[in-house]
């Protein structure tokens, strides 16, 4: 497995992408489960029919984009990634103060990390917090593709919170994935397209013992006729959180900063719908995490 996933490291976006698609329609015609979350999901939203399919080949396009992404980590992106407002970064970052990034699951949603550490990440480098695969090739293979110049990984733990606090505090940045359902105790249940979801609270507990400045980042991935058009594989966009979503999440409700995130969530996820990973069980209730008394200590 872990040959062919370098072999395909070295196949262009125009055939990864395909096939990728092809994949996510396979999963969605031969599992139950998964169609029926997908379905429920994007009634949920208002989203078209056309719109659900576009999202199962997107949800496909993901997956057959990794080899790309975490397979060649020296291959610098260049202009295959352009940037909408790359200002909002730089005056965040001048600011001084730490900078917290905001990624839901939608587009290439790991190409903005990596599009921020190869721009920015030399004044700033960034922190990003992941949940380690359970196969200890991909795992590897996962951890060697995020540490890169400019990017930095934590594990999903006590500690890995513990080092994103230390790195807003020197003035760094730290990216987090906040439509991930947390383990039990590091959330509040939230609406989320209508429907409560358990949703993390802790951007809000970053930004409250930080201060630090908020920014929406989403990766936007485009389709052979886009690439022709813009020159480009994605484009990031990025967007300043207004001052009163920063104002609620700096006061540290819980409740409050987890329904304040997910109403931010919801207006970037319609900003590009068919993008969004509709089929992950964003509403299942939280799992108890298990810490080692390493981490238990304050």
């Amino acid at each position: 497995m872990r040959r062919l996933f370098f072999t395909l490291s070295h196949w262009p976006l125009a055939l990864l992408h395909p096939l990728g698609a092809l994949l996510g329609w396979l999963a969605y015609l031969l599992s139950p489960s998964y169609r029926g979350r997908l379905k429920a999901h994007t009634g949920q939203a208002g989203l078209s029919v056309w719109q659900r399919w576009q999202a199962v080949g997107h949800a496909g396009k993901m997956v057959g984009e990794l080899p790309r992404l975490w397979g060649r980590p020296e291959r610098p992106w260049g202009h295959a990634v352009q940037w909408r407002h790359p200002e909002v970064v730089d005056q965040a970052l001048s600011e001084g103060k730490g900078l917290l990034l905001l990624t839901p699951h939608l587009g290439c949603f790991e190409v903005t990390a990596q599009a921020y550490a190869e721009r920015f990440g030399s004044v700033k480098p960034v922190t990003a917090l992941y949940r380690p695969a359970k196969q200890a090739w991909l795992a590897e293979l996962m951890k060697n593709a995020r540490n890169r110049p400019g990017m930095l990984t934590s594990p999903a733990t006590l500690s890995g919170v513990r080092s994103m606090l230390r790195a807003l505090k020197k003035g760094d940045t730290v990216g987090l994935l906040p439509d991930q359902v947390p383990p039990e105790g590091m959330g509040a249940w939230a609406p989320f397209f209508g429907q409560s979801a358990y949703t993390m609270t802790m951007a809000a507990k970053l930004v409250a013992q930080t201060g630090c400045a908020v920014v929406l980042l989403r990766g936007e991935r485009l389709n052979a006729w886009q690439r022709q058009r813009h020159g480009c594989q994605y484009i990031v966009h990025a967007a300043r959180v207004p001052a009163p979503i920063e104002a609620v999440l700096a006061a540290g409700d819980a409740a409050e900063s987890a329904a304040a995130v997910n109403r931010l969530m919801e207006e970037m996820i319609m900003q590009a719908p068919e993008q969004y990973l509709w089929g992950y069980n964003r509403y299942k209730a939280p799992r108890a995490e298990i810490l080692t008394s390493a981490e238990a200590r304050p």
